[in-house]
């Protein structure tokens, strides 16, 4: 098995991609998603219940599956026990995390989808930087950063800020006004 592809046969860049496209959609799904609730006081808690059945059904049956198929244990309470509290921290983290997206939405001026990439490019911004700082604590690799490593956390910074300052707008009066105008 060649070092840059999974036990699947497949490029550990081809499953990067594919969680780059799932969580790249995931902030407009979860906004329309709640939107469609039509409950303005509990839509987005409505929205985030499914949210989690989704994830009970992706993270706790599909796992329970594949390690049936390849003969893994699913005796969990075996699991050594600094495996599975990790993983259950990281698990509540992204799910405290799913939650704060529809916070957000909800806390925004005016909860719209023009908000949508306002939330998600912070929180997609903020995430690596927050992920390079907290790792390169943990491994006690600061002694080894570069000035490159320390330009592109700027640079994600940066990228946050102007996704967030200059996020497309959907047309409205004014940009109707403004096309009539131009004719």
């Amino acid at each position: 098995m060649d070092a840059n592809t999974a036990s699947t046969g497949i490029p550990w860049y081809i499953w990067a991609l594919m969680t780059v496209i799932c969580w790249g959609t995931y902030g407009v799904c979860m906004h329309t998603g709640s939107m469609k609730m039509d409950n303005q006081e509990h839509g987005r808690i409505m929205a985030f219940l499914w949210v989690g059945i989704a994830y009970f059904l992706t993270a706790v049956i599909a796992p329970i599956i594949i390690l049936k198929i390849k003969g893994g244990p699913i005796d969990f309470w075996a699991y050594p026990t600094k495996g599975w509290q990790w993983s259950l921290i990281a698990g509540t983290l992204g799910a405290i995390g799913a939650l704060g997206v529809l916070l957000a939405f909800g806390a925004a001026p005016k909860p719209t989808v023009a908000y949508v990439p306002v939330v998600m490019s912070i929180i997609f911004a903020g995430a690596p930087i927050v992920n390079a700082i907290v790792n390169t604590t943990k491994t006690k690799a600061w002694s080894n950063v570069s000035g490159v490593f320390i330009l592109g956390i700027v640079l994600a910074a940066c990228g946050g800020y102007l996704v967030t300052k200059y996020a497309p707008k959907p047309p409205g009066k004014t940009a109707a006004k403004t096309t009539e105008t131009q004719k």
